[in-house]
């Protein structure tokens, strides 16, 4: 018996998110949560021949019925990046959205995992954290930043130019979840010789601003959805079936609180320092959530020189995210 919860499921996000766990095998009941329309998205859902039961569940008043003793939640709650407007820009809305909602789970589901996917998740995931040490029930093992669409995103940019099928190329995305703080470490993928330094630089930006990309040619109607949704997805299965199916091996790159395995975690402290408690890293998924932190691996100058450039920002989030909970939200 595996419960999901879906935290935002009636939007843009959400919904395509929802359909593509309705169609795994191993959730028993996907239950959705959102303010508007989740009844709707609900009765939608259950139509479809597998085997999970779906039910909506609208606003604050139905939000412990729809949270409680999930296994997994996923939080893609809150609102969209319009042109112009940086993650960073959505903290003051999104914050308080996933404060509420990490209350709720640390509450009702205090030994889900959570998966974050509510920008900015550098900021984010902190919040998670800073809410359920507040009651008591923190496991930094069991709450995870997706950075999944980074890892997406990095696969498609650059089998573009070095040929091979997408989904098979994996090129490692660390660092954290937004702009400069999104560090895809491309000397570690085979058959990047075959690019040039200019055309590395220009394909590393592109990964790092590629939300960008979609925000300009929605032209104001909205920002990185069913990508967001297929990744979101991705990652949440490969939770579950680590977690509840026994699957083996898998590892993904996801953005955790470093103490989540401090011996694995030495060689990433190594890399980056002790200031950052938080990384996007390599890790193996496994019943506990995080198995294990995997080493990042060798970087070249060039990747040395955009960690440097990120650290300072991926710092700041954090402790933006951390302050936002300890000094009662008075930002």
């Amino acid at each position: 018996m595996v419960k999901v919860t879906v935290c935002g499921a009636a939007g843009g996000i959400g919904q395509p998110l929802s359909l593509l766990l309705k169609q795994s095998s191993h959730i028993t009941h996907l239950s959705l949560y959102d303010i508007v329309n989740t009844p709707g998205v609900a009765a939608d859902l259950s139509h479809i021949d597998t085997k999970s039961k779906v039910t909506g569940h609208v606003g604050a008043a139905q939000l412990e019925e729809a949270i409680k003793d999930s296994d997994v939640v996923v939080i893609p709650a809150g609102v969209p990046r319009k042109p112009g407007m940086t993650r960073d820009d959505l903290f003051k809305i999104n914050a308080g959205i996933v404060r509420d909602l990490a209350t709720a789970a640390a509450k009702y589901a205090p030994k889900a995992f959570m998966c974050i996917i509510s920008n900015p998740v550098n900021s984010t995931v902190p919040i998670v954290t800073e809410v359920f040490k507040q009651h008591n029930v923190y496991d930094p093992k069991r709450i995870f930043g997706v950075t999944t669409l980074d890892i997406v995103r990095a696969s498609t940019f650059v089998s573009e130019l070095i040929g091979g099928e997408p989904n098979s190329l994996r090129v490692p995305v660390i660092g954290g979840h937004s702009g400069v703080t999104i560090l895809p470490l491309l000397s570690q993928v085979p058959g990047i010789e075959k690019l040039n330094q200019e055309q590395i630089e220009k394909v590393t930006h592109r990964i790092q601003f590629g939300g960008d990309e979609v925000v300009k040619a929605k032209d104001g109607a909205g920002s990185a959805t069913l990508s967001m949704a297929y990744a979101g997805a991705r990652f949440a299965t490969n939770i579950i079936e680590a977690a509840f199916a026994g699957k083996k091996g898998i590892v993904e790159c996801t953005y955790v609180q470093l103490d989540a395995d401090k011996s694995g975690a030495q060689s990433v402290k190594d890399l980056v320092g002790s200031e950052l408690e938080y990384f996007s890293v390599p890790v193996e998924l496994g019943p506990s959530g995080v198995e294990k932190i995997l080493p990042i691996g060798n970087v070249n100058e060039y990747e040395k020189k955009l960690l440097n450039e990120a650290s300072p920002e991926l710092k700041t989030n954090i402790d933006k995210g951390c302050t936002f909970v300890t000094e009662g939200s008075k930002l």
